[in-house]
């Protein structure tokens, strides 16, 4: 018994260190507005039925946190791996930019924002333009994936997973894997999934380096841990080909990556596009809870499934309760201290 114990613990340290650290029986929806270029809040009692914060209006300024184009797109939250901050992570993009800054195409962007707060209301935020090039990073000596950053077109969807297995050269382990996915119209033929690591501070990055290719275009990929089959699992969307969400594992979060599983994915909406993906987990449930946005339909769909404790056999969507405008976005565990800090910005 005693060292079946060590062995289950064993288990349990490992798998408390391969998430991002969550707390609290209520739950936030931090997300893109459908309204506008903005980043909104919504807070909920049972991760189903929500209520919008500032009535769905800006959580903050977009034009102070996204330093390149003033809006702040496909937020992603989390809490700091110590508990003491949350963090979020957006693309840097406002498509009413694409005259003033001469974009080719209004899905154009050059990069993503890192924030960071102490209390979910006052954000700080430090912004990367990817066309600057490698002296924006931690490490400009080594070897680019560009040779021409200047050409950069898209860097799109970042998330945050804390990896304590990432060794810094100074020998300091762990590190914030910020995985999205990028392209450069002048060097690669599509958009492909890269990672770079984010120190403590949480406002200094890595060179970007190549995740995967698939031989494909492939955008906003979401990250979580399986307890039930210990590996990572991945939900992305495949630019072309069968439309869905689809789903890649993994022993390690830099990979190797296998391809998408092609008979068990997010089906639902037939022809429709979807994107988005955000995995998450409610309280007295085994299985996940799936969010996605479906975007052809007028209005959208932000649908929430469901899938067993493995994040396969999807089933049964419903569109999310009480939000105004959703979009894009994730979730995260709050307490009921930091519920009601936030239902206090309505007044």
């Amino acid at each position: 018994m005693k060292y079946l114990a060590l062995i289950l613990f064993a288990f349990v340290a490992v798998a408390a260190n391969a998430v991002n650290p969550q707390k609290g029986p209520y739950y936030l929806y931090c997300h893109m507005s459908g309204n506008g270029q903005y980043t909104a809040f919504a807070v909920s009692k049972d991760g189903l039925n929500y209520q919008d914060i500032l009535n769905g209006d800006s959580i903050f300024s977009s034009h102070a946190m996204a330093g390149i184009e003033g809006g702040t797109r496909d937020a992603y939250i989390c809490r700091s791996h110590d508990m003491k901050r949350y963090l979020m992570v957006t693309t840097d993009m406002n498509n009413s930019m694409t005259k003033k800054l001469g974009k080719v195409n209004d899905w154009d962007n050059y990069g993503i924002n890192l924030l960071t707060s102490d209390d979910l209301i006052n954000w700080k935020s430090t912004t990367f333009d990817y066309r600057k090039g490698p002296a924006i990073f931690l490490n400009p000596q080594d070897k680019s994936v560009y040779n021409d950053w200047s050409t950069i077109n898209r860097v799109w969807a970042p998330q945050i997973f804390w990896d304590e297995t990432y060794v810094w050269p100074d020998g300091k382990k762990g590190g914030y894997f910020i995985y999205y996915s990028m392209w450069n119209r002048g060097e690669e033929a599509y958009d492909r999934m890269y990672y770079s690591y984010a120190d403590e501070s949480f406002t200094r990055m890595t060179q970007p380096q190549l995740l995967f290719d698939w031989g494909y275009a492939t955008i906003d990929a979401d990250i979580n841990y399986v307890p039930a089959d210990g590996l990572f699992h991945m939900m992305i969307k495949k630019e072309g080909g069968t439309p869905g969400l689809f789903t890649a594992t993994a022993k390690n979060l830099r990979g190797p990556w296998g391809e998408p599983v092609e008979d068990d994915y997010v089906n639902f909406e037939g022809k429709k596009k979807c994107e988005g993906v955000s995995a998450f987990q409610i309280d007295g449930e085994e299985g996940w809870r799936i969010a996605y946005i479906e975007y052809s339909s007028r209005p959208r769909n932000y649908r929430i499934c469901k899938a067993d404790k493995y994040m396969r056999n999807f089933s049964d969507p419903q569109n999310i309760k009480g939000v105004t405008a959703p979009q894009h976005g994730s979730f995260m565990k709050i307490t009921k201290k930091e519920y009601k800090r936030l239902l206090k910005m309505e007044k």
